[in-house]
């Protein structure tokens, strides 16, 4: 699959996009993509410095004023505009995502770019419901009504694993209210986060409004995040790059949107539908070859159906087809690169001290050796305080666990700092409802794990950070809140000022 998408053409003028334009980097520095599943050179570009990150903001700073004054109307209209652009282009989406991620085209196909269009879709609709509450005479003369108002410049860090739907998540309600973005992709996977600015632009989104810089981290990311101009600061990543971006953004006090780490329990009681769990945990643990912070990556299963769960998770493990993302065939593409490969391999080789490997745990070899792959892994038998159940591993390797009582089921999903997502696997009304209550993540599903929606916050608890991704909640998020009062008598200002200052 390339539908005659030429990559070196593409982004021949460079792989900044700043005002409207594609441009080079000025760094000094340059960045080659490569392809996860070959190893070979894809693109090799020069990264952004911080004088592009400047011109980014100044052009985001100059396009506010214009784009935040636009009726809700006009912007919804551009932005209907924006998603039907995207499903024009969805075959060049897809190749594009899967080529520099090493995902299977029928993930990128099926599940990245159709979302991508349907959160457009959703946040067009969403510009036109800029809420404003209230009206009504709080005090005797006087009316007072709540705004909600673009807040300016956004600057936003999007990961390496969804690269398209992380800058749709960041971009599409920052501009949906009336806000213009500068985002920084990961330096790995920047080319459908270019592509999108170029689709807005196709659309009529007016130059300025949304902007990318692909550079290094603590380079561009922490000069974007530090930036006076900026506002508001949206990042996703892991727990540690967080703290950092919410130290530098405290200093400027600016808001902040962290989508960070997770951990994700996966809780099978004794009545659940063993097949159905089974199969769940394998799609739930394997999703984007495991590089998914909401990915099944802890399986409590109470003592009944333990044995039965590991043996039924190996060996449908073991049928997963590895190979060429291109493939419709392929289940499991690469990891994004050798060096993520190594870290998981590493996890699992630290985990034969201590725990039973029962299947997976090494790379293949023969035609998928130059590639970054790894076998999918299920390790069993770990203590719950064990390096492969607390930290996150992003790669295709479940822990299973087994736990007597329902109280000790959730308690041990609670036990850990993150709380991302979460899913029960029970047939019990009663059982479910009480997951869903107290279980401490940001969703929790039953009988299913990973299912998205536009319409639906994604978002954390504790270490997996705050604010929200998608839906209503997320729009919110990029307004600001103004109390507007009015008296309404010449009578009544007069009165006030004498109680205040006396008749004079």
């Amino acid at each position: 699959m390339s539908n005659g998408f030429q990559v070196q053409e593409r982004f021949a003028d460079g792989a900044q996009y700043i005002g409207g334009k594609l441009l080079p980097g000025t760094s000094g520095h340059h960045h080659t993509i490569v392809d996860p599943a070959t190893g070979g050179s894809v693109l090799r570009y020069e990264l952004a410095g911080t004088d592009d990150v400047d011109a980014a903001v100044a052009a985001a700073r100059a396009a506010f004023p214009g784009w935040s004054g636009a009726t809700p109307g006009e912007r919804s209209d551009l932005m209907h505009r924006f998603a039907a652009v995207l499903a024009e282009q969805a075959d060049d989406f897809a190749y594009a995502e899967s080529l520099q991620c090493g995902k299977p085209v029928k993930l990128s196909t099926e599940f990245d770019v159709p979302g991508t269009v349907d959160n457009a879709a959703f946040f067009a609709g969403a510009a036109r419901h800029l809420e404003g509450k209230a009206a009504a005479e709080y005090d005797v003369d006087h009316t007072s009504y709540v705004r909600r108002e673009a807040i300016g410049v956004v600057g936003s860090i999007a990961p390496w694993n969804y690269p398209l739907q992380m800058a749709a998540w960041k971009i599409l309600p920052a501009v949906a209210a009336g806000n213009t973005i500068v985002l920084k992709p990961a330096e790995l996977t920047p080319l459908t986060s270019l592509m999108f600015a170029q689709a807005a632009t196709e659309a009529g989104i007016p130059d300025g409004v949304i902007n990318i810089v692909t550079g290094a981290g603590k380079d561009a990311g922490e000069h974007l995040v530090g930036h006076p101009d900026v506002v508001m600061t949206s990042f996703t990543g892991s727990t540690a790059v967080g703290k950092r971006v919410a130290e530098i953004a405290t200093a400027t006090v600016k808001r902040l949107h962290l989508e960070l780490g997770g951990k994700a329990p996966f809780v099978v009681f004794d009545d659940a539908d063993l097949e159905a769990a089974v199969h769940g945990a394998v799609a739930g643990s394997l999703i984007n070859t495991g590089q998914d912070c909401t990915a099944a990556t802890r399986a409590y299963v109470q003592r009944p159906l333990y044995d039965a769960f590991v043996r039924d998770v190996a060996a449908l493990m073991e049928t997963v087809r590895i190979g060429d993302p291109f493939d419709a065939a392929t289940d499991l593409g690469p990891l994004i690169s050798h060096a993520q490969r190594d870290r998981v391999a590493a996890f699992v080789e630290r985990a034969r001290g201590y725990a039973r490997i029962v299947t997976g745990g090494e790379a293949p070899g023969g035609d998928l050796a130059d590639g970054a792959y790894y076998r999918p892994t299920l390790i069993a038998d770990a203590a719950q305080d064990s390096e492969v159940v607390q930290s996150e591993i992003f790669g295709p390797v479940l822990v299973v666990l087994p736990f007597d009582t329902d109280d000790e089921g959730i308690a041990l999903a609670n036990d850990t700092p993150y709380g991302l997502a979460a899913s029960a696997w029970t047939r019990d009304l009663y059982r479910a409802n009480r997951a869903t209550r107290e279980i401490q993540a940001g969703c929790v599903w039953v009988n299913d794990h990973i299912p998205i929606l536009s319409e639906m916050p994604h978002g954390g608890y504790k270490a997996s950070g705050f604010g929200k991704d998608m839906s209503a909640y997320s729009f919110e998020e990029y307004t600001q809140v103004k109390h507007v009062m009015y008296d309404n008598t010449a009578v009544a200002r007069k009165d006030w000022h004498r109680t205040i200052f006396g008749d004079r």
